[in-house]
C-alpha cells in the first residue's frame, strides 16, 4: 500500500550517499575532460574538440575564454598571472573531490557542508550560465552538463541533510526516554 500524501518518506542514507558519489564522479569526469580540452586547445589552436559541434556549440571556445579561468573575476581582483587564477575546471575537480569526501560521512555538519557547497556551486552555475548565454552567446554541452550535475547534487545534498537531521533528532529522542 502506498504511503498517503503528505507523509514523510525516508530515503536510505546509503542510497543518498551513493547518488552523491556517482554525481561527484560524473562531475570529476566532466571536469577532467574540460581541462583536457583547455590544455590541448591552448597548445594547438587548430584542435577541434569532440564537443565542438558547430559555430554556436563550441565548448573549446568557451573553455578557452577569459571566463574559463577564475570565473573571469579573479584576474580583476588579483592579476592574470596570480596562482589563484586557475581554470574553472581545476576548481571543479577540487569541489567534486571535497563533496565526495563529505558524502562518505553521515553527520549533520557534513550534510550541511554538502548542501552549502552545492548551493554555492549552483550560484556559480547560474553566473557562468548567464555568461555563456548572454556574453559569449554560445552553447557548451560540457558546461551545461556541469550545471545539471551541480543542480542534482544540490537536491541530493538537501535530501541527505534532511535525513541526517531526522536521524539525529530520532537519536536524541531515544536518549531522552
Amino acid at each position: 500500500m502506498a504511503a498517503p500524501r503528505g507523509t514523510n518518506r525516508q530515503l536510505s542514507p546509503a542510497l543518498l550517499r551513493n547518488c552523491i558519489l556517482v554525481l561527484c564522479f560524473i562531475g570529476l569526469c566532466i571536469s577532467l575532460f574540460a581541462l583536457y580540452v583547455e590544455v590541448i586547445k591552448e597548445k594547438n589552436p587548430d584542435y577541434v574538440a569532440l564537443c565542438d559541434v558547430n559555430s554556436y556549440m563550441t565548448c573549446s571556445r568557451v573553455l578557452t575564454s577569459r571566463y574559463a579561468k577564475g570565473f573571469g573575476l579573479v584576474e580583476k581582483i588579483f592579476s592574470n598571472t596570480s596562482i589563484v587564477n586557475q581554470p574553472n575546471t581545476v576548481f571543479g575537480l577540487a569541489f567534486y573531490t571535497f563533496q565526495a569526501s563529505l558524502a562518505t560521512r553521515s553527520s549533520v555538519p557534513s550534510a550541511l557542508g554538502l548542501t552549502v557547497g552545492s548551493a554555492f556551486a549552483n550560484v556559480g552555475s547560474i553566473y557562468l550560465g548567464y555568461i555563456l548565454a548572454f556574453v559569449l552567446k554560445d552553447f557548451c554541452i560540457v558546461c551545461v552538463s556541469t550545471y545539471v550535475v551541480n543542480f542534482l547534487l544540490l537536491v541530493a545534498s538537501a535530501l541527505k541533510l534532511k535525513e541526517a537531521a531526522r536521524a539525529e533528532i530520532k537519536e536524541i529522542s531515544k536518549k531522552k526516554k
